[in-house]
This record gives C-alpha cells, structure tokens and sequence, in this order.
C-alpha cells in the first residue's frame, strides 16, 4: 500500500513558512532596538546591515548594503549582483537613502525575481523605521538650535534663513506625525474584537474540560495591555 505523505508534506511546508515569518520578524524587532539605542546614525545603519542576511530564505548567500548621506554600510562578504531587491527612503527634508538586498547566485523565481512578497513588506518596514528614526533624529536637532548674537548683518541673515528653515522642517515632521496618529485613530473601529481557536477534537475537548482556557487568555490580554488599544 502506497502511503499517504501529503499530509506530513504540507506539516513542513508550514514550519518553513513559520520560520521564515520568525525570521523576517526577528530582524524587525532588531532593528527596532538598534534604533531606540539612540547611537550615532553611522553606527545603527551599519548593524541594521549586518541583520538583513539573516532574515531572508538564503542566508548564506545573502548581503545587504545601505547607503545613506554619501556613506556606505555593507554586510559581511557583501557582494553586488542582478539578483537584487532595492528600497528607498526619505527623510522629512528630503535627504534620500535606499536599502539593497542581493543573492549572490541564481535561485528558483518566486514573487519578485527570487524574492518572496514577504520580504519585500520586510524591506520596506525596515526602510520606513529607519526614515522615521532619520525624522526623529532632525527633529531633536531642530529643537536644540541655539543662536548667539552677531556683529554683521549678513551673519544676522543667514541666521534668521536657517532658523525659519528649521521651523519649516519641524512643522512638516510634526505634521507627518498627526498624520500617523489620525490613521490610527480611524482604524480604532476595525480592531480586532474576536479570535478564532483551531484545534482537534482531543485538544478541544481537553480545553473544554479543564474550564480554565478563558482565564489564560484574559491574563495574557491584559497583561498586554491589549484594553488600551
């Protein structure tokens, strides 16, 4: 009797998925707190380069580079390529950077060459935490500005230009920061309010039976703070 794999391939099938979801999700909460570290610009793109590899399909033969301010940040054994995946970013006062993933040999074409659609919402939510930690960054900048008197005239001028150009580019970051809230705010009645469980038969009939499942699941909802979303 020939046996059935189907079901067993596609257990696998779904781990990979799973894993490659962990991965991608990795390199984002890395990122994240690379960012909140508030080290120099130069030092958080370089160790946000050095985490790309890792959260794609092919590690191995992965490098990433991001360029930034006439600078260079590259992975280890970065090598250029055409299998490439490219994402650009721009700061509030228009400053341009971009992101660039490369396999360093051919592999099967998925959704974008042979990158997954998943990778490129990877790329591009990296690229967007760097922007806005770029935005952040100009911002405290423009609040520290400090003037002193001056002798000449033109002194004088040039120091009104770039205050009024400082308040210019402060509005527009605050700007795109309401912007941010009120986007959040209109999606308030599309929360999540209901969650569906999957199981067997034995698993939900023990949770069933030990009467307790509902407790947990509060515990972690609060916990969470999930009440305040």
């Amino acid at each position: 009797m020939k046996r059935n794999l189907e079901p067993e391939n596609g257990y696998y099938k779904l781990r990979a998925e799973n894993i490659e979801r962990l991965k991608e999700l990795a390199a984002i909460n890395k990122t994240t707190s690379i960012l909140k570290a508030g080290k120099p610009i130069d030092e958080s793109l370089q160790q946000i380069a050095l985490l790309l590899p890792p959260a794609y399909q092919y590690p191995a033969f992965t490098s990433a580079r991001i360029v930034f301010d006439g600078q260079e940040f590259r992975s280890n054994n970065y090598k250029k390529t055409n299998w490439v995946q490219h994402q650009e970013f721009e700061t509030i006062d228009h400053q341009q950077g971009f992101i660039e993933v490369f396999y360093t040999k051919k592999f099967p074409d998925f959704d974008e060459g042979p990158f997954l659609n998943e990778e490129r919402q990877l790329i591009l939510n990296i690229s967007n935490l760097i922007s806005g930690y770029l935005n952040s960054v100009k911002g405290k900048q423009f609040f520290g500005v400090k003037t002193s008197p001056k002798t000449f005239t033109s002194e004088k001028t040039e120091t009104s230009t770039s205050q009024i150009t400082s308040r210019k580019l402060l509005q527009k970051f605050l700007n795109k920061s309401n912007i941010n809230r009120d986007i959040y705010h209109d999606l308030m009645p599309f929360k999540v309010k209901e969650i569906m469980l999957v199981a067997n038969l034995y698993d939900a009939y023990s949770i069933e039976k030990e009467g307790k499942f509902s407790e947990h699941v509060l515990g972690e909802y609060h916990q969470l703070n999930l009440t305040s979303l």
